[in-house]
């Protein structure tokens, strides 16, 4: 198996003086083992995974007799099984598929949602519900609508077409699931959704899709049980690659870079750029610090905002993602024009590379620090890795700048917004800011 590896030589890494920013490896460290023994960063001791494996395994019957699975969750109860569907599963969205169908709804779409009741055939489907709080509106609201056109179709047996993947022991969901004997699977505490994709909330439809999820929990275990072990001290931790991009990426932040580019030149693993950017930026974005986040696909995006990244403001740092053992695809045939020559004897899989580089080469030319993360192949241990490695890191920035990685408290003002408008009870606080927020007078022009 070709080695994973990092390639700091266009990172800027000296120049940042990112050194500094390790300064405090040991007393992060501490912490980190810290949270770790008190279980509150299980995505990396993953305390949980011996019992969600053996539950995976006395479901997978169940779950694969369906032809179809209908996926209810947003953000990070969505954005990982998009990623794995994309890069593990592209034969849905290719021509002849005969099933299994994985349909994620993951926003407030009539349009999307009525096509799902009335095309999918409700008996051969199982509907996941996924929502940690249990109390989600957005996958609460389409749970109602599902729900109703279930037993519509299916009367008395329809809950045995449904699984909820949420707490143990509390919020909404946990309720339904006790009144109805819905089965469920357990998303274990202080796991947030955007850390969630390798629990049951990522698990559940890898495994309905055939993707080798085991091999994922192993390539992020590779990753992270060097951090979970209660052996870790400052050396060992200034030695991890996680902790090196933390360093890293809080010295572009210092130094003003406050764009964060993940250029994917794995063309399949190009869903992994939403989900870098949902981890990143819910995490980090807090008391005026972070850096934003922006997923772009190579070579798609070299002819579109690869000209900001290359002659914008130089304000942007660079997550390079490649993999050198790529399928080599069809080969060019002889018989192409001469002003093509350059192509003949060579394979079309050949061209992302030389467009990979040509790219990497360009970013580094018109100074846009850049670090490369090359995977040995594009399998699914190897995309655990990936995952591993980035969550680690994302968790190790937040504390290198001093802010709280886990926690999202700017995105509660615009859901408690929502439910005022729709008249939930209480939230008065909301309500009179919604009424003044009204009555203003917009400035309007037609268009």
């Amino acid at each position: 198996m070709a080695a994973n590896i990092l390639d700091w030589t266009d990172s800027w890494y000296e120049r940042l003086d990112s050194e500094s920013h390790c300064d405090s490896a040991a007393s992060i460290a501490a912490r980190f083992s810290g949270e770790v023994a008190e279980g509150k960063l299980p995505f990396c001791s993953m305390p949980f995974m011996a019992s969600l494996l053996h539950d995976l395994d006395g479901l997978e019957d169940y779950v694969k007799s369906f032809d179809h699975m209908l996926l209810l969750g947003i953000g990070g109860s969505a954005l990982g099984a998009r990623a794995l569907q994309k890069a593990f599963f592209p034969q849905q969205d290719q021509p002849g598929h005969e099933g299994p169908w994985l349909w994620i709804a993951d926003n407030v779409c009539a349009k999307t949602l009525d096509a799902y009741l009335q095309k999918l055939p409700l008996e051969k489907t199982l509907v996941a519900v996924v929502s940690k709080s249990g109390g989600t509106i957005e996958t609460i609201s389409q749970y109602f609508l599902v729900r109703d056109k279930l037993k519509q179709d299916l009367g008395d047996n329809w809950n045995r077409n449904l699984l909820f993947v949420t707490d143990k022991e509390k919020g909404f969901l946990r309720e339904q699931a006790d009144e109805f004997s819905v089965r469920t699977l357990e998303v274990p505490d202080f796991l947030g959704g955007r850390y969630s994709v390798l629990s049951a909330v990522g698990l559940l439809p890898a495994m309905f899709m055939g993707v080798d999820y085991r091999s994922l929990v192993e390539g992020a275990s590779a990753v992270l049980s060097p951090l979970a072990s209660p052996n870790l001290n400052g050396d060992l931790l200034s030695r991890h690659p996680a902790f090196k991009m933390a360093c890293w990426a809080s010295g572009l932040m210092g130094e003003g870079y406050n764009e964060l580019i993940f250029f994917s030149y794995i063309p399949q693993w190009a869903c992994f750029g939403q989900w870098f950017a949902q981890l990143w930026a819910e995490s980090l974005g807090k008391e005026g610090k972070g850096s934003q986040p922006l997923p772009a696909i190579g070579a798609t995006d070299q002819h579109s905002v690869n000209q900001m990244f290359l002659d914008g403001p130089r304000n942007k740092g660079c997550l390079f993602l490649t993999c050198p053992s790529l399928p080599e695809g069809a080969p060019f045939s002889d018989d192409i024009p001469d002003n093509f020559a350059y192509l003949k004897g060579k394979s079309f899989g050949e061209l992302i590379h030389a467009e990979g580089l040509g790219t990497k080469m360009a970013l580094a030319a018109n100074k846009v620090p850049l670090v490369e993360m090359q995977m040995g192949d594009d399998s699914e241990e190897a995309a655990g890795r990936l995952m591993g490695l980035l969550m680690a890191a994302t968790i190790f920035t937040g504390w290198l700048i001093e802010i709280n990685p886990i926690d999202q408290p700017a995105v509660e003002m615009g859901k408690l917004l929502a439910k005022a408008r729709l008249g939930a009870d209480g939230l008065e606080k909301e309500k009179e800011s919604l009424n003044s927020f009204l009555n203003t007078k917009r400035e309007e022009q037609e268009f």
